[in-house]
């Protein structure tokens, strides 16, 4: 069943440089973005909430700084990306204002979704501001890259983002609308592929070469992408964004390709958790607790009667009862010594305890299994 964008909760989409800059101006495509953000804002009138990972910093800064090579420096690379995420910040606070939207801007890695406790940052603050009902805008930090800036990461970045939001649907806003059996730049006969199903190694081999201009990405990222959100249970499109209002057209079933989320991927993160992860500490819990846990909710430190152990903020702990079993398993969003200080308490206690507001649970449902 193809998947219906207007009826998404939590929607990630990703837009490339060659959509969002004007290579005669090098400027921001301002009618553009104020048509994506005219669809944003309808999506979250609608009740969702949206999150944008937006290229575009280097390829705005390129002309302004002098820097024409074909080919950057690495310095070159990080110092046009450090004047041009000015801009791009400004593009898009400008774009949102105008239909009373708020922007957020982060800064982020591929590595800061795959350290833990960079994950559980990065999570927690994306959660607050769509809770505050923000628009977060998302880039890669090339600013302060230690390793050579690649291709496409914008697109596993944002794939990433997808996984860590629980988001369902990831749209990859691209110059073409979808995958094809070849590239139709090159062979006529290329056939579209309208929905896949899963990611086979046939899939995977269809990748191809990325297109030219500013857009740095190609259909080989985009279908790892796709494999990184689909994985997670999050549906993918891959659609044309060089026109008015590229989401609108999606919502009414333009042509493009939908990659459908695994059936099980909601329940492998949690897998992993329970059976690959070496619990750190354990967390006793009065039976009160016990009982919301098991109707599905996170674990308050209100609810905690014990803590045993020496964790980090992000490691696993076990969740025991007062008869001794172990009930379940998950991350825990403090340390082992701060949980012991506000242990029993309520989240109102936290800053006098700790010296700081800290987050409502100690183990969030999501990063939870039951036994």
């Amino acid at each position: 069943m193809i998947p219906s964008l207007s009826q998404a909760k939590r929607i990630v989409i990703k837009i490339g440089s060659a959509l969002i800059v004007d290579p005669a101006s090098a400027a921001p495509r301002q009618d553009w973005l104020r048509g994506v953000v005219e669809d944003i804002a309808e999506l979250a009138h609608k009740g969702a909430e949206i999150i944008v990972v937006s290229s575009g910093a280097i390829a705005l800064a390129r002309r302004q700084l002098g820097l024409h090579g074909a080919r950057l420096r690495l310095d070159e690379k990080q110092a046009a990306a450090a004047v041009g995420q000015i801009r791009l910040a400004q593009a898009w606070a400008e774009a949102l204002a105008e239909r009373e939207l708020t922007a957020a801007q982060l800064l982020i890695t591929l590595s800061d979704t795959e350290d833990r406790r960079h994950y559980l940052n990065a999570r927690a603050t994306l959660s607050t501001l769509l809770s505050l009902g923000c628009v977060p805008v998302i880039n890669e930090n090339d600013s302060v890259a230690t390793a050579e800036i690649r291709y496409g990461d914008n697109d596993r970045l944002a794939a990433r983002v997808a996984e860590m939001m629980q988001a369902d649907v990831l749209i990859l806003l691209s110059d073409i609308d979808g995958l094809y059996t070849a590239d139709p730049r090159k062979d006529p006969d290329a056939a579209h592929i309208p929905v896949v199903p899963a990611l086979t190694p046939e899939i995977m081999a269809m990748g191809g070469e990325p297109p030219p201009g500013y857009s740095s990405g190609g259909m080989r990222t985009k279908l790892i992408a796709a494999q990184i959100a689909t994985q997670a249970g999050c549906a993918m499109a891959i659609a044309i964004g060089n026109k008015p209002n590229p989401l609108a057209a999606i919502a009414k079933g333009a042509k493009c390709t939908w990659f459908l989320g695994a059936p099980e991927g909601r329940s492998a993160r949690k897998s992993w958790i329970a059976g690959h992860l070496a619990p750190a500490g354990t967390l006793i819990i009065d039976d009160g607790a016990a009982r919301a846990l098991g109707k599905g909710s996170s674990l308050l430190p209100a609810g905690v009667r014990q803590v045993q152990g020496a964790f980090e903020r992000g490691d696993p702990v076990d969740v025991l009862n007062l008869a001794g079993l172990r009930i379940a398993r998950g991350l825990t969003t403090y340390t082992s010594e701060e949980a012991a200080l506000i242990a029993g308490h309520r989240s109102e206690d936290f800053e006098a305890l700790l010296g700081f507001r800290g987050r409502d649970e100690i183990i969030h449902r999501d990063d939870l299994v039951l036994f």
